[in-house]
């Protein structure tokens, strides 16, 4: 199979799909490989199409377990900083690229906004890199902005993810509450890229909406994989 056949191939099996993302963070009790592969396997049991998952331990036990689902791979800090909204902290050097596409995934998520890299990397020489060494496996660009993802399909990214939006100084104070389904229909109307809706999704009518907007898959994380915030939402509507 060609490295376009197989990248393609990637791209269809998460059509239309969900995809689960399963992470947790510094000292949570879930945050160990084994308690991690374990919540994958569950939601694939419930239809999930392919998982998101961070650092590369994770990931490999992942893959020992279920080795030809999609894995989406990201390494980031294993605390998020407070001045997270600044920095570029999802698979931010090339080092960490190649660091996941050794770890067998099927795709890296990597950090496409504007805000400057480490060790002043850029982004374009590290889509030149990766394609370059490792051609089988698609790139995903986490944005925030319509700029940032159409700067992404230029660089020739398989994938674009609203995963930043509501999360970068520029959007942090414009975001909505829920997810930005306007940053989703505009991407979907301009763009040709396959576009992923990721981010603060809780209900099933806007995975619902999602679709409905064009996008080609979903992403889930807290709302199936965060017991504690699932938890502190029924405490707070309890008590409020």
């Amino acid at each position: 199979m060609s490295s376009s056949d197989s990248i393609h191939q990637i791209i269809d099996q998460l059509k239309g799909g969900i995809v689960v993302s399963v992470q947790a963070d510094g000292g949570e009790p879930l945050n160990n490989p084994d308690t991690l592969t374990a919540m994958a396997c569950s939601a694939l049991d419930g239809g999930a199409v392919g998982i998101r998952m961070a650092q590369v331990e994770n990931i490999r036990r992942f893959k020992a377990a279920c080795p030809s689902i999609p894995v989406i791979g990201i390494i980031k800090p294993i605390k998020i900083p407070e001045n997270a909204k600044e920095l570029v902290y999802i698979t931010p050097t090339w080092q960490d690229v190649a660091a996941l596409c050794n770890a067998k995934c099927e795709i890296v998520a990597i950090d496409a906004t504007s805000r400057p890299r480490p060790g002043s990397q850029k982004l374009a020489v590290i889509v030149a890199e990766a394609r370059k060494n490792y051609p089988d496996v698609c790139l995903m660009a986490d944005i925030s902005t319509t700029q940032e993802a159409e700067g992404a399909e230029a660089l020739g990214f398989d994938f674009i993810s609203t995963t930043l939006s509501g999360y970068t100084i520029e959007t942090s104070e414009t975001a909505p509450e829920g997810p930005d389904f306007d940053l989703l229909k505009t991407l979907t109307s301009t763009l040709s890229t396959p576009i992923i809706l990721e981010g603060r999704i809780w209900h099933p009518t806007e995975v619902c909406k999602a679709f409905e907007l064009g996008a080609h898959a979903v992403v889930i994380g807290s709302a199936v994989t965060r017991p504690h915030h699932i938890t502190r939402r029924f405490v707070e509507a309890a008590y409020h």
